[in-house]
């Protein structure tokens, strides 16, 4: 099998692609570096980060199925420490970007979400322990706390 560098980019349905693509660029530091139009009419965009890491916007009204994301984390980004994750926070925060505290839990990591315009949840992580190489069991309580476990249940 050939081998795999890298996840290029995902790809999210938005209702407006304006407001998303300024969203997406204000947040993340993203360069817009591409744009798609169907019959002269712009439909989508690929936003870039400077790693080669992308994010890909669709109006929703053209995607298959026109898909609602909202409340879920689709996808989550690694950054290198909790302190970063609390930078991110504060730049939500200025910016009047709906997002949860910063949440670190202990063996499990930390992690950040940041809600964009369509209320699709873009989970950030620090420390996660979820490694190649490495299997991390996650077991979640009613009350929200998490067990860890070494044994696959899908063996």
């Amino acid at each position: 099998m050939p081998a795999l560098s890298r996840i290029r980019h995902i790809k999210l349905p938005v209702t407006d692609l304006a407001r998303s693509v300024a969203w997406y660029r204000d947040l993340l530091d993203l360069q817009l570096a591409a744009e798609f139009k169907e019959q002269g009419v712009l439909r989508g965009a690929q936003l870039m980060h400077p790693s080669g890491f992308g994010i890909a916007l669709r109006e929703r009204e053209f995607c298959a199925n026109k898909p609602d994301l909202a409340g879920f984390d689709v996808f989550a980004l690694e950054v290198d420490s909790v302190t970063d994750l609390h930078e991110l926070a504060t730049r939500a925060k200025e910016l009047g970007a709906e997002h949860s505290e910063v949440t670190d839990r202990g063996a499990y990591g930390a992690f950040l979400d940041i809600i964009d315009p369509d209320g699709t949840v873009i989970r950030f992580l620090a420390n996660n322990p979820i490694q190649p190489g490495r299997f991390v069991g996650v077991d979640s309580g009613p009350d929200g706390d998490f067990t860890l476990y070494d044994t696959p249940a899908l063996g």
